[in-house]
């Protein structure tokens, strides 16, 4: 079974811009509902369709399947099929020998700017990069399942 272990941060201020290395306009909704057993996504990446099927836990390790779909598919099933949207632009930072994706939000979700690193375990160590703030990988609301219908515009702050 392929697995993701993933940590999740808060980004403070403006300091990953400058070491991005390539940034990719994303959109996606979903075609389950928020607490379905898993997510199933569909996303364009740029020019490229993908559908993704994810275990719906919180947490750092989940199962994850992913597979490439043609854009126009993607787009039509976002369109017809899904809840939520979700705007971002994911930014790519290698930092220490790892690579940081930081997602800038917007539409309904924009101000929200949240840094992923992909590690080969849970007890994997890391260098954390100065403009990385409170780890929020344990914290539901910051996924992407989450936002498509809790969008972080409407959260008290």
């Amino acid at each position: 079974m392929p697995l993701e272990i993933e940590r999740k941060f808060l980004v403070t201020g403006d300091g990953w811009r400058a070491q991005a290395h390539k940034r990719i306009a994303m959109r996606h909704g979903y075609l389950t509902e928020l607490n379905a057993p898993a997510s199933v996504r569909v996303r364009v990446e740029g020019d490229i369709g993908k559908l993704n099927v994810k275990q719906a836990v919180v947490g750092m390790s989940r199962a994850e399947y992913e597979y490439t779909i043609p854009a126009a598919d993607a787009e039509e099933m976002i369109a017809t099929l899904c809840r939520g949207l979700i705007l971002k632009t994911r930014h790519y930072v290698d930092h220490a020998g790892h690579l940081w994706e930081v997602d800038e939000f917007e539409g309904d979700n924009a101000g929200l700017v949240v840094a992923e690193i992909e590690l080969s375990s849970e007890t994997e160590a890391f260098d954390t990069p100065a403009w990385i703030g409170a780890e929020v990988t344990s914290e539901r609301r910051y996924y992407n399942n989450a936002l498509a219908s809790h969008p972080y515009a409407s959260w008290q702050r």
